[in-house]
Protein backbone atom coordinates (compact mmCIF):
# COMPACT_ATOMS: atom_id res chain seq x y z
CA UNK A 1 0.00 0.00 0.00
CA UNK A 2 3.03 2.31 0.29
CA UNK A 3 3.48 2.70 -3.47
CA UNK A 4 -0.26 3.19 -3.94
CA UNK A 5 -0.44 5.84 -1.21
CA UNK A 6 2.56 7.77 -2.53
CA UNK A 7 1.02 7.65 -6.02
CA UNK A 8 -2.25 9.17 -4.76
CA UNK A 9 -0.37 11.92 -2.92
CA UNK A 10 1.69 12.72 -6.03
CA UNK A 11 -1.48 13.20 -8.07
CA UNK A 12 -2.80 15.70 -5.52
CA UNK A 13 0.52 17.55 -5.51
CA UNK A 14 0.50 17.47 -9.31
CA UNK A 15 -2.82 19.33 -9.40
CA UNK A 16 -1.74 22.13 -7.08
CA UNK A 17 1.88 22.44 -8.23
CA UNK A 18 2.13 21.46 -11.89
CA UNK A 19 -1.44 22.54 -12.60
CA UNK A 20 -0.55 26.05 -11.46
CA UNK A 21 2.51 26.05 -13.72
CA UNK A 22 0.44 24.97 -16.72
CA UNK A 23 -2.13 27.65 -15.94
CA UNK A 24 0.58 30.30 -15.67
CA UNK A 25 2.18 29.28 -18.97
CA UNK A 26 -1.17 29.50 -20.75
CA UNK A 27 -1.89 32.88 -19.19
CA UNK A 28 -5.55 33.03 -18.17
CA UNK A 29 -7.51 36.25 -18.52
CA UNK A 30 -10.37 36.21 -15.99
CA UNK A 31 -11.77 39.46 -17.36
CA UNK A 32 -12.28 38.01 -20.85
CA UNK A 33 -15.85 37.11 -21.78
CA UNK A 34 -16.33 33.42 -22.49
CA UNK A 35 -18.16 31.83 -25.46
CA UNK A 36 -21.08 30.97 -23.14
CA UNK A 37 -21.94 34.68 -23.14
CA UNK A 38 -20.54 35.84 -26.48
CA UNK A 39 -22.22 33.10 -28.54
CA UNK A 40 -25.09 32.08 -26.29
CA UNK A 41 -27.57 30.04 -28.34
CA UNK A 42 -29.56 28.16 -25.70
CA UNK A 43 -28.37 24.81 -27.12
CA UNK A 44 -24.59 24.29 -26.92
CA UNK A 45 -23.40 27.70 -25.77
CA UNK A 46 -24.85 28.48 -22.36
CA UNK A 47 -23.41 29.24 -18.91
CA UNK A 48 -23.48 26.40 -16.37
CA UNK A 49 -22.30 26.23 -12.77
CA UNK A 50 -18.64 25.31 -12.38
CA UNK A 51 -19.31 22.23 -10.21
CA UNK A 52 -21.82 20.96 -12.76
CA UNK A 53 -19.37 21.42 -15.63
CA UNK A 54 -16.70 19.57 -13.64
CA UNK A 55 -18.92 16.52 -13.08
CA UNK A 56 -20.04 16.51 -16.71
CA UNK A 57 -16.44 16.80 -17.92
CA UNK A 58 -15.34 14.04 -15.56
CA UNK A 59 -18.01 11.63 -16.79
CA UNK A 60 -17.42 12.67 -20.42
CA UNK A 61 -13.76 11.74 -20.28
CA UNK A 62 -14.09 8.84 -17.83
CA UNK A 63 -16.81 6.37 -18.79
CA UNK A 64 -15.26 2.93 -18.42
CA UNK A 65 -11.78 4.05 -19.43
CA UNK A 66 -10.14 4.54 -16.01
CA UNK A 67 -11.79 1.34 -14.76
CA UNK A 68 -11.33 -1.23 -17.52
CA UNK A 69 -8.06 0.23 -18.83
CA UNK A 70 -6.52 0.32 -15.35
CA UNK A 71 -7.62 -3.24 -14.61
CA UNK A 72 -6.08 -4.53 -17.83
CA UNK A 73 -3.00 -2.38 -17.27
CA UNK A 74 -2.53 -3.73 -13.73
CA UNK A 75 -1.50 -7.04 -15.30
CA UNK A 76 1.79 -5.41 -16.25
CA UNK A 77 2.69 -4.90 -12.57
CA UNK A 78 3.77 -1.84 -10.61
CA UNK A 79 4.84 -0.06 -13.81
CA UNK A 80 1.15 0.74 -14.23
CA UNK A 81 1.33 3.02 -11.18
CA UNK A 82 4.20 5.00 -12.66
CA UNK A 83 2.46 5.48 -16.01
CA UNK A 84 -0.82 6.56 -14.40
CA UNK A 85 0.87 9.08 -12.10
CA UNK A 86 3.45 10.66 -14.39
CA UNK A 87 1.38 10.24 -17.54
CA UNK A 88 -1.62 11.85 -15.89
CA UNK A 89 0.27 14.82 -14.46
CA UNK A 90 2.77 15.68 -17.19
CA UNK A 91 0.85 14.52 -20.28
CA UNK A 92 -2.86 13.84 -19.77
CA UNK A 93 -3.84 16.75 -17.54
CA UNK A 94 -1.82 19.28 -19.54
CA UNK A 95 -3.27 17.78 -22.74
CA UNK A 96 -6.83 18.19 -21.45
CA UNK A 97 -6.18 21.67 -20.07
CA UNK A 98 -4.76 23.11 -23.28
CA UNK A 99 -7.29 21.41 -25.57
CA UNK A 100 -10.11 22.85 -23.46
CA UNK A 101 -8.61 26.29 -22.95
CA UNK A 102 -7.64 26.74 -26.60
CA UNK A 103 -11.25 25.97 -27.50
CA UNK A 104 -12.41 28.47 -24.87
CA UNK A 105 -9.98 31.12 -26.15
CA UNK A 106 -11.16 30.58 -29.75
CA UNK A 107 -14.92 30.94 -29.21
CA UNK A 108 -15.56 27.27 -28.39
CA UNK A 109 -14.01 25.83 -31.55
CA UNK A 110 -14.27 22.08 -32.07
CA UNK A 111 -11.20 19.87 -31.85
CA UNK A 112 -10.44 19.69 -35.62
CA UNK A 113 -10.59 23.48 -35.94
CA UNK A 114 -8.07 23.87 -33.13
CA UNK A 115 -5.73 21.36 -34.80
CA UNK A 116 -6.12 23.12 -38.14
CA UNK A 117 -5.39 26.50 -36.59
CA UNK A 118 -1.93 25.38 -35.44
CA UNK A 119 -1.03 22.47 -37.72
CA UNK A 120 -2.62 23.49 -41.00
CA UNK A 121 -5.66 22.56 -43.09
CA UNK A 122 -4.46 19.09 -44.20
CA UNK A 123 -4.22 18.02 -40.56
CA UNK A 124 -7.60 19.63 -39.86
CA UNK A 125 -9.30 17.69 -42.66
CA UNK A 126 -7.65 14.45 -41.52
CA UNK A 127 -8.70 15.00 -37.91
CA UNK A 128 -12.26 15.93 -38.96
CA UNK A 129 -12.70 12.59 -40.68
CA UNK A 130 -10.64 10.62 -38.17
CA UNK A 131 -12.35 11.99 -35.05
CA UNK A 132 -15.86 11.86 -36.55
CA UNK A 133 -15.43 8.19 -37.45
CA UNK A 134 -14.04 7.48 -33.99
CA UNK A 135 -16.96 9.28 -32.30
CA UNK A 136 -19.52 7.24 -34.25
CA UNK A 137 -17.54 4.07 -33.52
CA UNK A 138 -17.51 4.85 -29.80
CA UNK A 139 -21.22 5.64 -29.84
CA UNK A 140 -22.09 2.41 -31.65
CA UNK A 141 -20.00 0.22 -29.34
CA UNK A 142 -21.41 1.97 -26.30
CA UNK A 143 -24.89 1.00 -27.47
CA UNK A 144 -24.09 -2.65 -28.08
CA UNK A 145 -22.17 -3.17 -24.82
CA UNK A 146 -24.74 -1.75 -22.37
CA UNK A 147 -27.63 -3.26 -24.34
CA UNK A 148 -26.08 -6.71 -24.02
CA UNK A 149 -25.46 -6.25 -20.28
CA UNK A 150 -29.00 -4.99 -19.67
CA UNK A 151 -30.41 -7.96 -21.59
CA UNK A 152 -28.59 -10.36 -19.24
CA UNK A 153 -29.42 -8.41 -16.09
CA UNK A 154 -33.16 -8.25 -16.82
CA UNK A 155 -33.75 -11.76 -18.12
CA UNK A 156 -35.66 -12.79 -15.02
CA UNK A 157 -37.64 -9.57 -14.58
CA UNK A 158 -38.34 -7.33 -17.56
CA UNK A 159 -37.27 -9.89 -20.13
CA UNK A 160 -36.52 -7.25 -22.78
CA UNK A 161 -34.52 -8.36 -25.82
CA UNK A 162 -31.22 -6.94 -26.99
CA UNK A 163 -32.98 -5.13 -29.84
CA UNK A 164 -35.39 -3.36 -27.49
CA UNK A 165 -32.63 -2.24 -25.13
CA UNK A 166 -30.53 -1.04 -28.08
CA UNK A 167 -33.54 0.93 -29.37
CA UNK A 168 -34.11 2.53 -25.96
CA UNK A 169 -30.45 3.53 -25.69
CA UNK A 170 -30.42 4.87 -29.24
CA UNK A 171 -33.51 6.99 -28.56
CA UNK A 172 -31.80 8.40 -25.49
CA UNK A 173 -28.68 9.10 -27.57
CA UNK A 174 -30.74 11.02 -30.12
CA UNK A 175 -32.39 13.10 -27.38
CA UNK A 176 -29.07 13.80 -25.61
CA UNK A 177 -27.43 14.75 -28.91
CA UNK A 178 -30.00 17.24 -30.20
CA UNK A 179 -31.55 18.70 -27.04
CA UNK A 180 -29.96 21.71 -25.31
CA UNK A 181 -27.07 20.60 -23.11
CA UNK A 182 -28.83 21.60 -19.90
CA UNK A 183 -31.92 19.43 -20.51
CA UNK A 184 -30.53 15.88 -20.20
CA UNK A 185 -26.75 15.98 -19.96
CA UNK A 186 -26.72 18.90 -17.55
CA UNK A 187 -29.17 17.14 -15.23
CA UNK A 188 -28.23 13.46 -15.46
CA UNK A 189 -24.45 13.63 -15.72
CA UNK A 190 -23.80 15.22 -12.31
CA UNK A 191 -25.78 12.36 -10.72
CA UNK A 192 -23.94 9.66 -12.67
CA UNK A 193 -20.58 11.38 -12.13
CA UNK A 194 -21.14 11.65 -8.39
CA UNK A 195 -22.15 7.98 -8.27
CA UNK A 196 -19.01 6.92 -10.13
CA UNK A 197 -16.91 8.93 -7.68
CA UNK A 198 -18.80 7.45 -4.73
CA UNK A 199 -18.05 3.97 -6.06
CA UNK A 200 -14.33 4.78 -6.31
CA UNK A 201 -14.22 6.35 -2.84
CA UNK A 202 -15.96 3.27 -1.40
CA UNK A 203 -13.32 0.98 -2.89
CA UNK A 204 -10.56 3.33 -1.68
CA UNK A 205 -11.99 3.09 1.85
CA UNK A 206 -12.03 -0.71 1.62
CA UNK A 207 -8.42 -0.77 0.43
CA UNK A 208 -7.29 1.08 3.55
CA UNK A 209 -9.67 -0.86 5.75
CA UNK A 210 -8.31 -4.25 4.68
CA UNK A 211 -4.74 -3.05 3.92
CA UNK A 212 -4.09 -5.83 1.36
CA UNK A 213 -0.55 -6.87 0.54
CA UNK A 214 -0.15 -5.13 -2.81
CA UNK A 215 2.93 -5.31 -5.06
CA UNK A 216 5.36 -2.46 -4.32
CA UNK A 217 7.68 -0.60 -6.63
CA UNK A 218 10.58 -1.99 -4.59
CA UNK A 219 9.64 -5.41 -5.96
CA UNK A 220 10.87 -4.26 -9.36
CA UNK A 221 9.29 -3.13 -12.62
CA UNK A 222 9.31 -6.47 -14.40
CA UNK A 223 6.50 -7.28 -16.82
CA UNK A 224 4.05 -9.56 -14.97
CA UNK A 225 1.54 -9.82 -17.83
CA UNK A 226 0.36 -13.44 -18.35
CA UNK A 227 1.33 -13.09 -22.02
CA UNK A 228 4.54 -11.13 -21.40
CA UNK A 229 6.41 -12.76 -24.30
CA UNK A 230 3.95 -11.39 -26.87
CA UNK A 231 2.86 -8.34 -24.85
CA UNK A 232 5.98 -6.25 -24.07
CA UNK A 233 5.79 -3.49 -21.48
CA UNK A 234 6.66 -0.96 -24.17
CA UNK A 235 4.52 0.09 -25.91
CA UNK A 236 1.57 -2.07 -24.77
CA UNK A 237 1.20 -0.62 -21.27
CA UNK A 238 0.99 2.92 -22.64
CA UNK A 239 -1.72 1.91 -25.08
CA UNK A 240 -3.67 -0.26 -22.63
CA UNK A 241 -3.95 2.48 -19.99
CA UNK A 242 -5.17 5.49 -21.94
CA UNK A 243 -7.96 7.33 -20.11
CA UNK A 244 -6.18 7.03 -16.75
CA UNK A 245 -3.01 8.66 -18.15
CA UNK A 246 -3.66 10.42 -21.48
CA UNK A 247 -6.42 10.05 -24.06
CA UNK A 248 -7.08 11.85 -27.32
CA UNK A 249 -10.81 11.25 -26.86
CA UNK A 250 -10.73 13.89 -24.11
CA UNK A 251 -9.71 16.60 -26.60
CA UNK A 252 -12.87 15.92 -28.61
CA UNK A 253 -15.03 16.34 -25.49
CA UNK A 254 -13.47 19.40 -23.86
CA UNK A 255 -14.88 21.95 -26.37
CA UNK A 256 -18.41 21.05 -25.23
CA UNK A 257 -17.56 22.24 -21.74
CA UNK A 258 -15.58 25.22 -23.00
CA UNK A 259 -18.85 26.49 -24.46
CA UNK A 260 -20.46 26.49 -21.01
CA UNK A 261 -17.71 28.00 -18.82
CA UNK A 262 -18.20 31.46 -17.31
CA UNK A 263 -14.59 32.34 -16.44
CA UNK A 264 -11.12 31.25 -17.54
CA UNK A 265 -10.25 30.56 -13.89
CA UNK A 266 -12.47 27.47 -14.15
CA UNK A 267 -10.04 25.86 -16.58
CA UNK A 268 -7.69 24.33 -14.03
CA UNK A 269 -10.33 22.56 -11.89
CA UNK A 270 -12.50 21.55 -14.85
CA UNK A 271 -9.89 20.33 -17.34
CA UNK A 272 -6.70 19.68 -15.37
CA UNK A 273 -8.61 18.69 -12.22
CA UNK A 274 -11.04 16.28 -13.88
CA UNK A 275 -8.09 14.43 -15.43
CA UNK A 276 -6.32 14.23 -12.08
CA UNK A 277 -9.47 12.76 -10.50
CA UNK A 278 -9.68 10.29 -13.36
CA UNK A 279 -6.08 9.30 -12.65
CA UNK A 280 -7.04 8.69 -9.02
CA UNK A 281 -9.92 6.47 -10.09
CA UNK A 282 -7.55 4.55 -12.36
CA UNK A 283 -5.08 4.11 -9.49
CA UNK A 284 -7.81 2.81 -7.19
CA UNK A 285 -8.94 0.23 -9.73
CA UNK A 286 -5.36 -0.76 -10.59
CA UNK A 287 -4.70 -1.39 -6.90
CA UNK A 288 -7.97 -3.29 -6.46
CA UNK A 289 -7.18 -5.40 -9.53
CA UNK A 290 -3.67 -6.14 -8.24
CA UNK A 291 -5.20 -7.42 -5.02
CA UNK A 292 -7.80 -9.55 -6.83
CA UNK A 293 -5.19 -11.01 -9.19
CA UNK A 294 -3.25 -12.35 -6.20
CA UNK A 295 -6.24 -14.13 -4.63
CA UNK A 296 -7.23 -17.73 -5.45
CA UNK A 297 -10.54 -16.53 -6.91
CA UNK A 298 -8.84 -13.89 -9.01
CA UNK A 299 -6.38 -16.12 -10.84
CA UNK A 300 -8.96 -16.77 -13.54
CA UNK A 301 -9.53 -13.02 -13.91
CA UNK A 302 -5.78 -12.47 -14.33
CA UNK A 303 -5.56 -14.77 -17.34
CA UNK A 304 -8.88 -13.68 -18.89
CA UNK A 305 -9.46 -10.45 -20.74
CA UNK A 306 -12.79 -9.65 -19.10
CA UNK A 307 -12.31 -6.62 -16.84
CA UNK A 308 -16.04 -6.59 -16.01
CA UNK A 309 -15.50 -9.75 -13.92
CA UNK A 310 -13.05 -7.87 -11.70
CA UNK A 311 -15.48 -4.94 -11.34
CA UNK A 312 -18.28 -7.23 -10.26
CA UNK A 313 -16.03 -9.24 -7.91
CA UNK A 314 -14.67 -6.14 -6.16
CA UNK A 315 -18.01 -4.37 -5.92
CA UNK A 316 -19.99 -7.37 -4.71
CA UNK A 317 -17.40 -8.60 -2.20
CA UNK A 318 -16.27 -5.24 -0.86
CA UNK A 319 -19.35 -3.03 -1.11
CA UNK A 320 -22.20 -5.53 -0.81
CA UNK A 321 -25.64 -4.82 -2.23
CA UNK A 322 -25.00 -1.12 -2.70
CA UNK A 323 -21.72 -1.93 -4.42
CA UNK A 324 -23.51 -4.29 -6.78
CA UNK A 325 -25.92 -1.53 -7.72
CA UNK A 326 -23.03 0.88 -8.29
CA UNK A 327 -21.24 -1.75 -10.37
CA UNK A 328 -24.27 -1.88 -12.65
CA UNK A 329 -24.16 1.90 -12.83
CA UNK A 330 -20.47 1.74 -13.70
CA UNK A 331 -20.62 -0.90 -16.42
CA UNK A 332 -23.94 0.25 -17.91
CA UNK A 333 -24.46 3.97 -17.30
CA UNK A 334 -20.82 5.00 -17.77
CA UNK A 335 -20.49 3.76 -21.36
CA UNK A 336 -23.92 5.14 -22.19
CA UNK A 337 -22.85 8.59 -21.02
CA UNK A 338 -19.68 8.34 -23.08
CA UNK A 339 -21.69 7.22 -26.11
CA UNK A 340 -24.15 10.09 -26.08
CA UNK A 341 -21.45 12.75 -25.78
CA UNK A 342 -19.51 10.99 -28.55
CA UNK A 343 -22.47 11.45 -30.90
CA UNK A 344 -22.99 15.01 -29.65
CA UNK A 345 -19.33 15.77 -30.27
CA UNK A 346 -19.61 14.27 -33.77
CA UNK A 347 -22.60 16.56 -34.43
CA UNK A 348 -20.59 19.61 -33.37
CA UNK A 349 -17.58 18.58 -35.48
CA UNK A 350 -19.71 18.06 -38.60
CA UNK A 351 -21.80 21.20 -38.08
CA UNK A 352 -18.68 23.32 -37.55
CA UNK A 353 -17.07 21.86 -40.66
CA UNK A 354 -20.16 22.51 -42.80
CA UNK A 355 -20.98 25.86 -41.11
CA UNK A 356 -24.48 24.71 -40.15
CA UNK A 357 -26.15 26.84 -37.49
CA UNK A 358 -27.28 24.62 -34.62
CA UNK A 359 -29.92 26.88 -33.08
CA UNK A 360 -32.62 25.20 -35.13
CA UNK A 361 -33.79 21.73 -33.99
CA UNK A 362 -34.47 20.55 -37.55
CA UNK A 363 -30.90 21.40 -38.60
CA UNK A 364 -29.52 19.57 -35.58
CA UNK A 365 -31.55 16.51 -36.57
CA UNK A 366 -30.38 16.74 -40.18
CA UNK A 367 -26.76 16.62 -39.00
CA UNK A 368 -27.35 13.95 -36.36
CA UNK A 369 -29.54 11.38 -38.10
CA UNK A 370 -26.93 10.31 -40.72
CA UNK A 371 -24.45 9.81 -37.85
CA UNK A 372 -26.93 7.61 -36.03
CA UNK A 373 -27.70 5.68 -39.22
CA UNK A 374 -24.01 4.84 -39.61
CA UNK A 375 -23.80 3.96 -35.92
CA UNK A 376 -26.76 1.64 -36.26
CA UNK A 377 -25.13 -0.19 -39.18
CA UNK A 378 -21.85 -0.52 -37.28
CA UNK A 379 -23.65 -2.31 -34.45
CA UNK A 380 -24.11 -5.37 -36.65
CA UNK A 381 -20.41 -5.68 -37.45
CA UNK A 382 -18.08 -7.80 -35.33
CA UNK A 383 -15.94 -5.32 -33.41
CA UNK A 384 -13.67 -7.92 -31.77
CA UNK A 385 -10.87 -7.03 -34.21
CA UNK A 386 -11.75 -3.39 -34.97
CA UNK A 387 -11.88 -2.48 -31.29
CA UNK A 388 -8.23 -3.50 -30.82
CA UNK A 389 -7.26 -0.52 -32.93
CA UNK A 390 -9.37 1.93 -30.95
CA UNK A 391 -6.88 2.40 -28.10
CA UNK A 392 -4.11 3.03 -30.62
CA UNK A 393 -6.12 5.54 -32.67
CA UNK A 394 -7.11 7.19 -29.41
CA UNK A 395 -3.45 7.72 -28.54
CA UNK A 396 -2.76 8.98 -32.06
CA UNK A 397 -5.27 11.77 -31.43
CA UNK A 398 -3.54 12.52 -28.13
CA UNK A 399 -0.19 12.73 -29.91
CA UNK A 400 -1.57 15.11 -32.52
CA UNK A 401 -2.99 17.31 -29.75
CA UNK A 402 0.34 17.42 -27.92
CA UNK A 403 2.11 18.54 -31.10
CA UNK A 404 -0.56 21.19 -31.77
CA UNK A 405 -0.10 22.57 -28.25
CA UNK A 406 3.70 22.50 -28.66
CA UNK A 407 3.37 24.56 -31.84
CA UNK A 408 0.92 26.94 -30.12
CA UNK A 409 3.40 27.56 -27.28
CA UNK A 410 6.23 28.06 -29.77
CA UNK A 411 4.20 30.60 -31.73
CA UNK A 412 3.39 32.50 -28.53
CA UNK A 413 7.04 32.53 -27.41
CA UNK A 414 6.15 30.48 -24.34
CA UNK A 415 7.90 27.51 -22.74
CA UNK A 416 7.17 24.71 -25.20
CA UNK A 417 9.55 22.14 -23.69
CA UNK A 418 7.12 20.79 -21.13
CA UNK A 419 4.76 19.80 -23.97
CA UNK A 420 7.45 18.85 -26.49
CA UNK A 421 8.74 16.04 -24.25
CA UNK A 422 5.31 14.34 -23.87
CA UNK A 423 4.73 14.83 -27.62
CA UNK A 424 7.97 13.02 -28.43
CA UNK A 425 7.23 10.27 -25.92
CA UNK A 426 3.75 9.63 -27.32
CA UNK A 427 5.14 9.70 -30.86
CA UNK A 428 7.46 6.91 -29.77
CA UNK A 429 4.57 4.99 -28.20
CA UNK A 430 2.19 5.10 -31.18
CA UNK A 431 4.93 4.39 -33.73
CA UNK A 432 6.24 1.57 -31.55
CA UNK A 433 2.78 0.03 -31.41
CA UNK A 434 2.47 0.33 -35.18
CA UNK A 435 5.73 -1.55 -35.74
CA UNK A 436 5.42 -4.13 -32.94
CA UNK A 437 1.74 -4.95 -32.26
CA UNK A 438 0.44 -8.22 -33.72
CA UNK A 439 -2.64 -6.31 -34.96
CA UNK A 440 -0.40 -4.11 -37.14
CA UNK A 441 3.03 -4.96 -38.59
CA UNK A 442 4.04 -7.36 -35.83
CA UNK A 443 7.78 -6.89 -36.30
CA UNK A 444 10.33 -8.28 -33.87
CA UNK A 445 11.70 -5.96 -31.17
CA UNK A 446 15.16 -5.97 -32.78
CA UNK A 447 13.71 -4.52 -35.97
CA UNK A 448 10.82 -2.52 -34.51
CA UNK A 449 12.71 -0.52 -31.88
CA UNK A 450 15.23 1.07 -34.30
CA UNK A 451 12.37 1.97 -36.64
CA UNK A 452 10.42 3.42 -33.71
CA UNK A 453 13.26 5.66 -32.52
CA UNK A 454 14.04 6.66 -36.10
CA UNK A 455 10.42 7.78 -36.57
CA UNK A 456 10.62 9.91 -33.43
CA UNK A 457 13.95 11.37 -34.52
CA UNK A 458 12.58 12.30 -37.95
CA UNK A 459 9.54 13.94 -36.30
CA UNK A 460 11.82 15.96 -34.01
CA UNK A 461 13.94 16.98 -37.01
CA UNK A 462 10.93 18.41 -38.83
CA UNK A 463 9.87 20.30 -35.71
CA UNK A 464 13.35 21.79 -35.25
CA UNK A 465 13.47 22.77 -38.92
CA UNK A 466 10.05 24.43 -38.68
CA UNK A 467 11.03 26.29 -35.48
CA UNK A 468 14.29 27.45 -37.06
CA UNK A 469 12.34 28.82 -40.03
CA UNK A 470 9.82 30.48 -37.72
CA UNK A 471 12.53 32.13 -35.62
CA UNK A 472 14.15 33.52 -38.75
CA UNK A 473 10.91 35.03 -40.01
CA UNK A 474 9.83 36.29 -36.61
CA UNK A 475 12.76 37.32 -34.40
CA UNK A 476 12.35 36.99 -30.65
CA UNK A 477 11.59 40.69 -30.23
CA UNK A 478 8.48 40.37 -32.43
CA UNK A 479 5.45 38.99 -30.56
CA UNK A 480 2.57 37.44 -32.42
CA UNK A 481 -0.80 38.64 -31.26
CA UNK A 482 -3.19 35.93 -30.17
CA UNK A 483 -6.26 35.97 -32.40
CA UNK A 484 -9.68 34.77 -31.37
CA UNK A 485 -11.56 34.86 -34.64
Amino acid sequence: MVTFTISMVLLVIGYFAYGRIVEKVFGIKPERKTPAFIRADGVDYMPLAGWRIFLIQFLNIAGLGPIFGAIMGAKFGTSAYLWIVFGCIFAGSAHDYFSGMLSLRHHGESYPEIIGRYMGKPFMQFVRIFSSVMMVLVGAVFVAGPAGLLTKLTQGSLGLSFGIWATIIFLYFIAATVLPIDKLIGRLYPVFGASLLFMAVGILFCLYLHMPDLPEITDGLMNTHPKAETTPLFPMLFITIACGAISGFHATQSPMMARCMTNERQGRPIFFGAMIVEGMVALIWAAAANFVFHTPEGQAFFTSGNAALVVNFVSQNWLGTVGGALAVLGVVAAPITSGDTAFRSARLIVSDALKIDQRNLVKRLLVSLPLFAVGLLLMFIDFSIVWRYFAWTNQILATITLWAVTIYLTLRRKNYWFMLVPALFMTTVVSGYFFMAPETLGLSEKLALPLTFATTAVTLFFFIRWKWSFDRRYPANRHLQETTN
